[in-house]
């Protein structure tokens, strides 16, 4: 197997770990916290950015494969996978959440109605927000909404 694509496959792996724990705990400390229903999987592929993930990917094959320290190696990939575990603590999963996903001040106009207040959440069909004048969180669906 080529060395290159060795680098890759390996970069890939230690990349999808660490995303994995980065998503959960936005999953767990920011989602589930405001109670907004939406599955692991599609969040992580609507908001998963492959030019980074690539990136990362290369820069961790590289890494692990073509640097001769293994003691640097283990110590640099050890403390990302401490960084990437972080947001399992509900601070630091929910900052993080809120700094991903959540829009301060916003107005959207249905054919009625119209809502200001924050986006938590704008996910493929639906957006949850947070509306000022009810004091709570409704699902607004994309294509009621008016376009200006």
């Amino acid at each position: 197997m080529n060395k290159a694509l060795l680098a890759l496959l390996t970069g890939m792996f230690i990349t999808f770990i660490m995303d994995y724990f980065l998503f959960l705990g936005v999953k767990i400390n920011y989602f589930d916290f405001y109670e907004i229903k939406v599955f692991y999987n599609v969040l992580f592929a609507d908001n998963q950015n492959f030019l980074i993930f690539f990136g990362f990917s290369f820069l961790f094959g590289f890494i692990v494969i073509f640097i001769g320290n293994k003691k640097l190696t283990i110590l640099l990939i050890s403390v990302l996978t401490l960084i990437s575990i972080a947001p399992l603590f509900s601070d630091i999963g929910r900052s993080l959440g809120k700094m991903m996903f959540m829009k301060k001040n916003l107005t959207y106009n249905e054919a009625k109605y119209s809502f200001t207040g924050d986006v938590y959440y704008e996910g493929r069909t639906t957006i949850h927000f947070y509306d000022n004048d009810l004091k709570r969180i409704i699902i607004l669906q994309k294509d009621k909404l008016l376009k200006y």
